[in-house]
């Protein structure tokens, strides 16, 4: 299988935004893509992806010329991995997007959507341009149920598949356990005061009954991690949780590895620290802002609760005392690592893809 070009791709994704789950996208994503595409990647700390992507070329995903630039250089346009459709970040943001689907398209390129989620969308308007121009798109690969069954209904010509996000296949770790709780979480509008207030009462519990530290993992650096002085200083987090309380930034994928591994339980928001110490083996019990972190936890068997939805300390507290020290089964790892190598067959279908 050769591409026209040499095997030229544009990796179009979120990188560089020093948010790890993009990072393990990235890192998933070149693998499937194999030795012989030399690809472009989007990025906008270009030194941070050439540190994991050694030999890449970057352009600024910020600056539209150069991401168009880079269009004309290519074969075939990725968007790699997340929910790049989807308003709930900015309505721009959806129509960069498209924006580049169409271009691309109108210049001959070929667009694959890999490992992607389909939404929110929240508007009117972003519901009609994503149905208006998905059909427009040469192949993809969706991460849940529910994104498929949307796009089926958009783009019914459209050839696609669905698998578990691709994350799932970076590589297991041992679990070590026996120290800390682990807490992924962001700043949500799906949380007041008074429901933050819940939240970490029942934090503050647990990690006094459990005598356990509290390790406030930072996954997306600029989002999370003022999450704690932000709570501190509005007076929600107890002193005595304060007490136990530290931030950890991790500045790699192998940070977050060793973060959790002596963890006995983890509580993340974030989808890929979900999936990540999950893949680590790690007990867990998940808190949902979005359909995607209900629909990996469901496939990986994480007790969740709906953020969306009502929720009190004491069930809070009754679900996560049933999930310490209660680690992942790893037939069931084995079998989302297998179901998620899926989606590296939208490469093989299209043969557009040198790998």
């Amino acid at each position: 299988m050769t591409a026209t070009g040499g095997g030229r791709v544009l990796l179009c994704g979120y990188y560089g935004e020093h948010n790890l789950g993009d990072d393990a996208l990235l890192q998933v994503l070149l693998q499937q893509l194999g030795p012989n595409v030399r690809p472009l990647i989007t990025a906008h700390d270009q030194a941070a992806v050439q540190a994991q992507a050694p030999g890449a070329r970057c352009v600024d995903r910020r600056s539209l010329f150069q991401v168009l630039w880079a269009i004309n250089r290519v074969d075939t346009v990725v968007f790699g991995g997340g929910s790049l459709l989807q308003d709930s970040t900015s309505f721009n943001s959806l129509v960069y997007y498209l924006a580049l689907l169409v271009i691309a398209r109108c210049r001959g390129r070929q667009v694959l959507l890999w490992g992607q989620g389909l939404g929110p969308l929240r508007r009117p308007l972003s519901r009609w341009l994503v149905h208006a121009f998905l059909p427009l798109c040469t192949a993809a690969s969706w991460r849940d149920q529910a994104s498929l069954e949307l796009a089926q209904r958009w783009a019914p010509a459209l050839p696609m598949s669905m698998a578990p996000d691709p994350v799932w296949q970076m590589p297991r770790q041992p679990w070590i356990g026996g120290e800390s709780i682990v807490v992924s979480w962001r700043p949500t509008p799906l949380l007041n005061r008074a429901r933050w207030i819940s939240l970490v009462r029942a934090l503050d519990q647990l990690a006094s009954e459990l005598e356990a530290p509290v390790v406030w993992l930072a996954f997306h650096h600029h989002q999370d991690a003022d999450l704690l002085p932000w709570l501190d200083r509005d007076g929600i987090t107890p002193s005595s949780l304060r007490r136990r309380s530290r931030v950890v930034v991790p500045e790699s994928l192998e940070v977050v590895t060793t973060t959790v591994q002596t963890a006995r339980l983890v509580l993340p928001m974030r989808l890929h620290a979900l999936i990540l110490a999950r893949l680590a083996g790690c007990p867990m019990a998940a808190l949902s802002y979005d359909p995607k972190v209900e629909a990996a936890a469901a496939m990986s068997g994480v007790p969740c609760t709906d953020l969306r939805a009502w929720f009190s300390t004491e069930g809070l507290l009754a679900q996560w005392r049933g999930s310490v020290d209660q680690p992942a089964d790893e037939a069931e790892l084995a079998r989302l690592q297998v179901q998620a190598s899926e989606h590296g067959q939208v490469f093989s279908r299209m043969g557009s893809v040198a790998r």
